[in-house]
């Protein structure tokens, strides 16, 4: 007699993405490298093109397989577009809404001296030439977007009505509006900025050497993997578009929230060199502390590869849909099928184990503040993990989410395990 097949008593919840949006940015990305290694193309402009091979492929892919222009969750009605009669003044004042908030981006930009040296220049240079092409593109998209938004009043229209004096503001559609856009300046140009840099470590990475040291090795796929996290971090800030259902449904409304974000990026990080929480003082590498030990070494390596292989992973989960400070749709594949914060847990891991701060190359007194300083980085990260998930808990789905990775969840397996053993002795 053959037992029926058990039905999955807890199943997951589903994710707002598929796992093969990522995949298909996967693939271009590595078409892409493959052609640029072997032509050489190492450049800043080789460097954008690879956010082309990221982000075409994923925006095909949700489009044709995945269906998602046909989503609820992306406020559309294909059915049938109003006439533009009845959306004109909509429009117009969704586009004064739209261009004000640019304009005060600009402006920001402009006064930032620190966004016009080092790697930001690459990206106000990046930024500069897109603004004609944004500003012309936004007349058409929003002309023919509002005729099919079953709601065309958003944020932006909400800003440019409370700026003409109309009826019907709400003051956190603007309030979102804003700090949607606050999301995207403030990352957007610090993404464009580090993408040169990366690309090129890697591009011009040389085989004949990395193939035969362990260490080179692993740095090479280390710089792979932050290739990978910066190419589709950079395209999610880009691609937030309601036809790819990847809009920003909601900005974290917390100032702590953005507090403990903000700290851990320039140009106010905390953790840079000489900064408030920089915990390399007194401190040597895990190269230097194993250089000895050949097999440790090798070992080490690997399990910084396969951490850095993790944080990338959960970058890529998330598509086309990217985002600090933001709610996108609720991921539940990838490793958030085991933990709902998998990069916040590899980074912190990867640090501890590269920098080994309980050494020092000083006195006791530089290990034991290199530790309690890196303890407090961490401390950070949980900051920020605890200040998302209040976000996320005033959207439904990620409680049920919060739920069943509570019970199913890589800790709540270990802790299951462990009562069994217990059990058992």
């Amino acid at each position: 007699m053959t037992a029926a097949t058990p039905i999955a008593a807890d199943p997951r919840p589903p994710s707002a993405v598929s796992g093969g949006a990522g995949l298909a940015g996967i693939a271009g990305v590595f078409a892409w490298i493959m052609v640029a290694r072997h032509y050489h193309m190492d450049g800043p402009y080789a460097a954008l093109v690879n956010l082309v091979a990221c982000g075409v492929p994923m925006a095909l892919w949700s489009l044709l397989v995945d269906k998602v222009h046909r989503n609820l969750s992306t406020g559309i009605d294909w059915t049938g577009p109003r006439p533009w009669r009845e959306t004109i003044d909509i429009s117009l004042t969704k586009l004064a809404g739209l261009w004000i908030t640019w304009g005060g981006i600009a402006l920001i930009y402009a006064t930032g001296r620190f966004y016009w040296i080092g790697n930001f220049a690459f990206a106000m240079w990046c930024l500069t030439w897109a603004a004609p092409v944004l500003f012309v593109c936004s007349v058409p998209y929003v002309l023919w977007i509002d005729r099919r938004l079953v709601a065309p009043r958003d944020g932006a229209w909400m800003l440019g009505a409370w700026m003409t004096g109309q009826a019907g503001v709400e003051r956190e559609a603007i309030y979102n509006h804003l700090r949607s856009w606050g999301v995207k300046a403030f990352f957007l140009a610090f993404m464009l900025g580090g993408l040169p840099g990366g690309f090129g470590e890697f591009v011009r990475g040389d085989l004949s050497v990395v193939l035969r040291d362990p260490v080179a090795l692993s740095l090479w796929l280390i710089a792979l993997m932050f290739l990978i996290d910066m190419a589709f971090a950079t395209v999610g800030y880009v691609l937030t578009f309601r036809p790819l259902d990847s809009h920003i449904r909601t900005a974290n409304p917390f100032a702590a929230a953005w507090m403990a974000a903000l700290i851990c990026y320039p140009p106010l990080t905390l953790m840079m060199d000489g900064g408030v929480l920089d915990y390399h003082i007194g401190t040597a590498s895990w190269t230097y502390w194993l250089q000895w030990h050949p097999v440790l070494l090798a070992l080490t390596g690997a399990v910084l590869v396969g951490l850095t292989g993790i944080y990338a992973w959960a970058t890529v989960a998330f598509g086309p849909r990217f985002s600090n400070l933001t709610n996108r749709g609720i991921l539940t594949h990838g490793p958030y099928r085991w933990t709902r914060h998998p990069a916040y847990w590899s980074k912190n891991l990867f640090w501890w184990i590269s920098t080994v701060p309980l050494l020092s190359t000083g006195s006791l007194v530089d290990a034991a503040r290199a530790t309690l300083t890196l303890m407090a980085v961490s401390g950070v990260y949980y900051w920020r993990a605890k200040t998302e998930e209040r976000h996320l808990m005033l959207d439904p789905d990620y409680r049920a989410y919060n739920d069943w990775i509570l019970r199913n969840g890589a800790i709540a397996l270990v802790l299951a395990w462990v009562r069994r053993r217990g059990k058992a002795v």
